[in-house]
């Protein structure tokens, strides 16, 4: 959808260079045999350097774009309403152009998703960090496993983890047989006190989608907009948080294995690569086992306390796991790269979402 509207972008805005060239008798330019002064012939030039210009931010996601673009379409009608019987046809073009103008005007509002996301985050970065490694002698208690694993990924010796940032991007489906719906996603995570941030934006069917997860004090919640205007999803409650509880437990485990020495979890042998953890946050309390491989890798995450819910209203609770693999360093630690989340339910394993980790920064101080 983006390719289409950059290409009515693109055509729409050339074909205004066509009063350009008629006002300076540059050629015969036959669709316009209406007469244009030179003075007006400049705004249609003009008119094709705003299209263009918003094309270019368009394409490269600058957030001011629809400026740009909202502009050129208010100069482009004024201009066809001048030439009204040779230019109308350009009308439909410009209410084209328009939607997605209006759909990114929205997203700068302050009840926006993203600004949403943006103020919470900043919120949070403003408390100062306090600089400490990660020792040997915060390891003693925490079950050989656990001990490997964070050696493995190599925290031992860096600074322990109050926050980070995670870019992903998701491939999503809301049923077995369905088609794969790709989601760039943003996530910050912090843990003094643990919070958890998470902006998604997509399409389907050509209209563009996004969402926000918070989890914060004793409360998450998941929403989610059409076109950035009309809520579909609103996901909330005691089950919503219980299962959020889990999601940032597992956050900890894949992205922050610095944070598990945390006094609210307590940890279970199972047998030499399986360990048990129960973990509490906000007076929720989840359990989840983490299997490892040989090497201390961590390989697969599983717990019982997370619930499916594709409407925010129905509630099924199946077994969750989320196996991963291709661990590389990223910001001075290894982490896994490519993992699958996957609903155990009555008729199978339904592998709903598998992600991949593009960047992560660790105890960043400025929202980027």
């Amino acid at each position: 959808m983006k390719i289409f509207f950059s290409l009515i972008i693109l055509i729409h805005g050339l074909i205004h260079l066509m009063g350009f060239v008629k006002a300076f008798h540059l050629a015969n330019i036959e669709q316009l045999p209406q007469s244009i002064t030179k003075p007006v012939g400049l705004l249609w030039l003009l008119t094709t350097i705003l299209f263009l210009l918003a094309l270019l931010f368009f394409l490269t996601d600058k957030e001011f774009w629809w400026w740009f673009g909202l502009t050129a379409v208010v100069f482009s009608q004024a201009l066809i309403v001048m030439s009204w019987t040779d230019a109308k046809a350009g009308t439909i073009a410009n209410v084209l152009i328009l939607i997605p103008v209006l759909i990114a005007f929205l997203n700068t509002r302050p009840d926006s998703f993203k600004n949403i996301f943006e103020t919470t985050v900043k919120e949070q970065l403003t408390s100062r960090l306090v600089s400490e490694n990660l020792s040997q002698e915060d390891l003693v208690n925490l079950p050989v496993t656990i001990q490997q694993y964070l050696r493995f990924v190599g925290a031992v010796g860096k600074p322990k983890i109050h926050h980070f940032k995670a870019t992903l991007t998701v491939k999503m489906k809301t049923k077995m047989n369905g088609k794969w719906l790709k989601i760039e996603a943003c996530q910050y995570n912090f843990y003094d006190p643990p919070s958890r941030a998470f902006y998604i934006k997509s399409s389907m069917f050509g209209i563009p989608f996004d969402g926000l997860h918070i989890y914060q004090g004793n409360e998450a919640t998941m929403k989610i907009k059409l076109a950035s205007l009309f809520l579909v999803a609103n996901a909330k409650g005691e089950k919503m948080t219980q299962g959020e509880t889990v999601t940032l437990f597992n956050d900890m485990c894949l992205f922050a294995p610095s944070t598990l020495i945390d006094k609210n979890i307590q940890w279970r042998v199972i047998d030499s690569l399986t360990t048990e953890a129960t973990f509490t946050n906000a007076g929720h309390t989840i359990k989840a086992r983490l299997f490892f491989n040989e090497s201390g890798a961590l390989t697969n995450f599983s717990s019982d306390d997370r619930y499916e819910s594709s409407d925010g209203k129905t509630y099924n609770n199946y077994r969750w796991t989320t196996p991963v693999k291709e661990y590389r360093e990223i910001d001075g630690r290894k982490i896994p790269t490519f993992g699958e989340a996957i609903w155990h339910t009555p008729n199978g394993p339904f592998v709903y979402a598998n992600f991949d980790i593009g960047e992560v920064e660790y105890n960043g101080e400025i929202f980027e």
